[in-house]
Formats: structure tokens, C-alpha cells, sequence
């Protein structure tokens, strides 16, 4: 008998400890980790550095109310809008508190401009989390179902049709933000293109909407800059972040700037363990090593050989539909369901997941190393293949 609420589809294993890109269950098998929690354990795991760190700081102080001030705060959040371009942080503890963050922040944006209903544009296939406001501009029914009425004032289109937002730019006088993952990691590994992003940041420029840029998943390095949205040279208004950030503390950041960071004021949104000295710390220590260990690079070059060597291996599978995404950020796309392909890789000692029904996303931490990615990939062909019949 289990204690615990059937919320979670669980794999048969439990993890016990972990080194590097590696990991063991409590029956002593070995696996190498290709999803690091699902884009948290940036530096992998039991890592020097983030070790003595979070050690210290538990000796020290791991909580005190945001009743006071907290310095630590005050380095992280100087340290983001440096690395960001960008002005001001709220500190939570989660993606899905970043995005109702952002959402709350959208709402009060539009009222202050006399917009007494305001509508926030959100995408097909997105994904920003499972609160009521979160799960309404998620664009899958099936989280959506059996929690309505769902949040009202959610506009959604397709994602890199800017036809589509130009048509809602026309007929929609109070839209007041545009919401979207920079990569869709749920929805299966879909990248915004560049010259959407350009486009959508010059449309909210002209009609004084919030470019709000969800990077919980694929900011902090992990595409080989700091945020996905860098790649297309834009800088966007309000930015969730939260995963990667403190390498499996929780943490949760909204960074903005412009109006967007002058909106909220003191009552309108709060935090009891945001901001922690703990989670503060573990950020700090995991921006900094990434920068001190050349991480992004390593992001790049591992991401690229990955999906390199996956396509020549996959050459002639007619199963195969895409490999696409960006640094250690990357979905193979079958032509059929595959989930099954999560116990198959636990049975050859990976983990890796799959998402959006067909959809192997990898998402290693970023100490990823080549060793580590030519067994990946020597692992996952002959497995895919086989899978496959091919």
C-alpha cells in the first residue's frame, strides 16, 4: 500500500544517489542520465562546487520570510538582469508560480491602461503548468479536463504564425501580452524561429503588448546561451525562469523590464519560501559555474555531435519524422506513439522520457561529456530501430 496520491505514472525504480551524468537506483543498477530531472540538474548531480556551497549555506541561514531583506536576493537577481538585458526579478519557487507571476502581472498591466477584461494570446502546444490560471493557457485538453471552467481571457494561435497574431492584433482591442515558450519542451521540442520572434517583438512594440518569453525549461544555458530567446537578438518584457536555475533546488524567478517591472507593487503578489537564502545560493553557485566551466559551449558542442550522430544512425528509418532542437535541448519524433521506449531505456541503463505522445525529448544535464554522448546515442539507435522494425 502507498501513502501517496495516484498522481504520477511512476517508472518501477527508485534513485538513490547520483555522480556527474550518472545515477543509481536502490537496487544498485547504474544509468546515465539524459533527462536530468527533466532540465534541473544543470550541473548533474553531487557537483563540488553546488555540494559546498548548499553545504555552507545550510550552516548558515536556508530561510527568513520576505518580511526582511534578503542579500543574497539582491546578488541573484543583479546577476539575472545583467545576464538578461533586463531590470527587475521576483523570486518563487517553481515554474508554474513564475508563470502565474507573469499572468497576474499581464492582468494588472492591462487594468492599469483601463482595460477592464484583458486577454493574453497563448499557443497550441504549450505547456506552463497545472495551477488553474497556468493549466487554462496550457494548450493540451488533457491537462485541461475535468478542472473546468478553465481561467477566461486566453487567446490561442498557432505557433510561428505571425498571420495568425496579425489577424488577433486586428480583431482584439484588448489583448494586453503575448505568452510564449521560447522552445516548447512538453508540447515535443517545437523552436519558436527566429524571425518569428523578431516579428512578435516588433508587434508588441507597436501595440504596447508584453512580450512574455517562458524559458523555465530551456533558459540557463542549456541551448549554449543563457536564454533561448538570445539566439534571435530580442530582448522580451517579462521572463518566468525556474528548473535549471538552482540545479534541483526549488526556484522560481520572473525577471522583466520597462513598465513590466514598475507594475507590481507591494499587496499584489507574494511569496512565503520564495527568495530563500538556500535556493539564492544554489543559483549563484549554479550561474557561476556554468560561466567558470564553459558549460554553454559544452551545451553546444554535445547537443550538436547528439543530433549529428542520431541522424546518421537513423538514416533510412522511415519511422523517423524529425530530430530537431537546440544545444541539450533535443526531440526525436516518431512517427507513432513510443513511451514504451522510457522502460525499454531503463532496461539498457538510460533514462530519457517521452513527450506529446511520439516524442523522445533528451535533456542532459550540462556537464554532459563525450563519452557520455556517444553512448547516448549508441544506446538509443539500435533501441529506436528496433522499436521500429527497421
Amino acid at each position: 500500500m502507498s501513502y501517496l496520491m495516484n498522481t504520477y505514472a511512476r517508472q518501477s525504480i527508485g534513485l538513490s544517489h547520483g555522480e556527474g551524468a550518472w545515477v543509481w537506483d536502490t537496487e544498485g543498477r547504474k544509468y546515465l542520465d539524459a533527462l536530468s530531472g527533466i532540465a534541473v540538474n544543470t550541473l548533474g548531480h553531487n557537483h563540488p562546487k553546488l555540494v559546498a556551497a548548499l553545504r555552507d549555506q545550510v550552516g548558515q541561514l536556508i530561510h527568513s520570510s520576505n518580511i526582511y531583506q534578503v542579500p543574497l536576493q539582491e546578488q541573484l537577481g543583479e546577476r539575472l538582469a545583467t545576464l538578461s538585458g533586463m531590470e527587475k526579478v521576483f523570486f518563487c519557487n517553481s515554474g508554474l508560480e513564475a508563470n502565474e507571476a507573469a499572468i497576474k502581472l499581464a492582468r494588472l498591466y492591462g487594468h492599469n491602461r483601463g482595460i477592464e477584461s484583458p486577454e493574453i494570446v497563448v499557443y497550441e502546444k504549450a505547456f506552463h503548468g497545472r495551477s488553474l490560471a497556468t493549466l487554462s493557457a496550457t494548450g493540451n485538453r488533457k491537462v485541461q479536463k475535468g478542472f473546468e471552467p478553465l481561467v477566461p481571457n486566453f487567446v490561442r494561435v498557432p505557433m510561428n504564425d505571425m498571420a495568425a497574431l496579425e489577424q488577433i492584433a486586428a480583431e482584439r482591442p484588448n489583448v494586453v501580452a503575448v505568452f510564449l515558450e521560447t522552445i516548447q519542451g512538453e508540447g515535443g521540442i517545437n523552436l519558436s524561429r527566429i524571425e518569428y520572434l523578431q516579428a512578435l517583438r516588433a508587434l508588441c512594440d507597436r501595440k504596447g503588448w508584453l512580450l512574455m518569453l517562458d524559458e523555465v525549461q530551456c533558459g540557463i544555458g542549456r541551448t549554449g546561451r543563457w536564454f533561448a530567446h538570445q539566439w534571435a537578438d530580442i530582448k522580451p518584457d517579462v521572463m518566468p525562469l525556474a528548473k535549471g536555475l538552482g540545479s534541483g533546488v526549488p526556484i522560481g524567478a520572473v525577471v522583466a523590464s520597462g513598465i513590466a517591472a514598475q507594475t507590481f507593487q507591494p499587496g499584489n503578489h507574494g511569496t512565503t519560501f520564495g527568495g530563500n537564502p538556500l535556493a539564492m545560493r544554489a543559483g549563484l553557485t549554479t550561474l557561476q559555474t556554468v560561466e567558470e566551466d564553459g558549460l554553454m559551449e559544452n551545451a553546444v558542442r554535445q547537443g550538436q555531435y547528439i543530433r549529428t550522430a542520431l541522424a546518421e544512425g537513423l538514416r533510412g528509418v522511415s519511422a523517423l519524422r524529425e530530430i530537431r532542437g537546440q544545444g541539450l535541448m533535443i526531440g526525436i519524433e516518431l512517427d507513432r506513439p513510443c513511451a514504451e521506449l522510457v522502460k525499454k531505456g531503463l532496461e539498457r541503463g538510460v533514462l530519457i522520457n517521452v513527450t506529446s505522445d511520439n516524442v523522445i525529448r533528451l535533456l542532459p544535464p550540462l556537464v554532459f561529456g563525450d563519452d557520455e554522448s556517444r553512448l547516448l546515442v549508441e544506446t538509443l539507435v539500435p533501441m529506436i530501430r528496433e522499436f521500429v522494425g527497421a
